[in-house]
């Protein structure tokens, strides 16, 4: 047996520190409600079904690492230049290039808590030190404590609306107050990835990028849009930001079949076929918050496609388990409380039959309901 050698290759001890991303559970049988992962139930939109039935033949042509058709319609669909977009293998795809481009070992970069779990893995990741601010009491973020927490270290700011786990979006009027204090050299993230679950009440970001240059928007194709298996995601940024951000790219990371996927997502048949999904993710939304209210539940308004209990661990546990043995999936997130993924109506009537009678904060059952 040859000898172990006394030194050996190993990652860097940042890198052997981070927490492992945790992703939804998966559903293993066809009686499942897969509730955890914040994906469409829906299937892909009948436009990108076709453009993949005939787009199959060209996956031994590398695509166009400049993604150069997909980043002219953005700029067209956004009223921005092309050199102000950029293309990556989903919202957290450029978060990670967002992050590389910006940060020296050291630099802060600034988020709210909880929000979404891959903000301090990615800021470790790129030797940034992850600064994390408590969420208000009503679930949002507290501008003030972040603006408070900016210093000369502070790169990137994350600003995640709505956000992800709670639902709860940003308030122009404090997200105003809050860019009038933040140094103009500091980036902005205003982190969109359920945008299009938001109604007319969202922030306008793209008013905000016109009047702001250090605001980054970042969205994704994988939520409202439906592609979270192609891995799509896109920023808006200023010139100089977008560049750095296309540099830190890895070549060739976002293939052809999601560029054409998300082109054809954003035909005007594709887009209002996902309104009309999204509405009626956002009728569920209502009717699962107005029936777990009625229950005894505390549920903040959610502007997203999901909803969020936060409840001790050990009440955290017992409802993730309860609603598990009912072949229900939900994320559970230690310390915090549960979020539950929107899907059609029968879902919703599901959650709501297993926490029926159910006292928030009481011993739960685990029995199940469902055969």
């Amino acid at each position: 047996m040859p000898e172990t050698p006394a030194r050996a290759p190993r990652p860097r001890d940042a890198v052997l520190a981070l927490p492992a991303y945790v992703a939804g559970r998966r559903a293993e049988h066809e009686l499942t409600a897969a509730l955890a992962s914040n994906e469409s139930h829906h299937p892909p939109l009948s436009a990108v079904l076709e453009v993949l039935a005939h787009s199959s033949a060209a996956v031994n042509r590398y695509p166009d690492t400049a993604a150069t058709a997909l980043r002219e319609r953005l700029a067209e669909l956004f009223g921005v230049s092309v050199e102000e977009t950029v293309v990556g293998a989903g919202s957290t795809g450029v978060l990670q290039q967002i992050l590389a481009s910006l940060c020296d070992p050291g630099d802060e970069v600034v988020f709210a808590w909880r929000s979404f779990e891959a903000y301090p893995i990615l800021a470790r990741l790129a030797g940034a030190v992850p600064v994390a601010v408590p969420l208000r009491a009503d679930e949002a973020h507290d501008l003030e404590a972040m603006a408070a927490a900016v210093t000369p270290r502070t790169r990137v700011v994350l600003l995640c609306t709505p956000n992800n786990p709670t639902g709860v979006p940003l308030d122009a009027a404090e997200l105003d107050a809050f860019l009038a204090r933040v140094p103009s050299d500091v980036l902005v993230v205003i982190d969109e990835a359920y945008i299009e679950y938001s109604g007319s009440g969202a922030v306008d970001s793209v008013a905000l990028f016109r009047r702001h240059p250090n605001i980054c928007i970042l969205r994704t194709f994988s939520k409202a849009y439906g592609l979270a298996g192609l891995r799509v995601g896109y920023a808006i940024a200023a010139p100089v930001v977008a560049d750095g951000l296309r540099r830190t790219g890895l070549p060739f990371a976002v293939s052809a079949l999601a560029q054409r996927a998300a082109l054809a997502s954003l035909e005007p048949a594709a887009a209002a076929e996902m309104r009309l999904r999204v509405a009626e993710v956002v009728a569920e939304r209502s009717r699962l918050t107005a029936a777990l209210r009625a229950q005894g539940w505390v549920v903040p308004d959610s502007s997203a496609n999901f909803v969020w209990l936060r409840m001790p661990d050990a009440d955290r546990e017992a409802l993730v388990d309860l609603l598990a043995a009912n072949h229900i999936l939900v994320r559970g997130y230690p310390g915090d409380g549960v979020r539950i993924s929107i899907a059609d109506a029968s879902a919703t009537d599901r959650v709501v039959a297993v926490l029926a009678g159910v006292a928030p904060g009481a011993a739960l059952p685990t029995s199940e309901v469902f055969a």
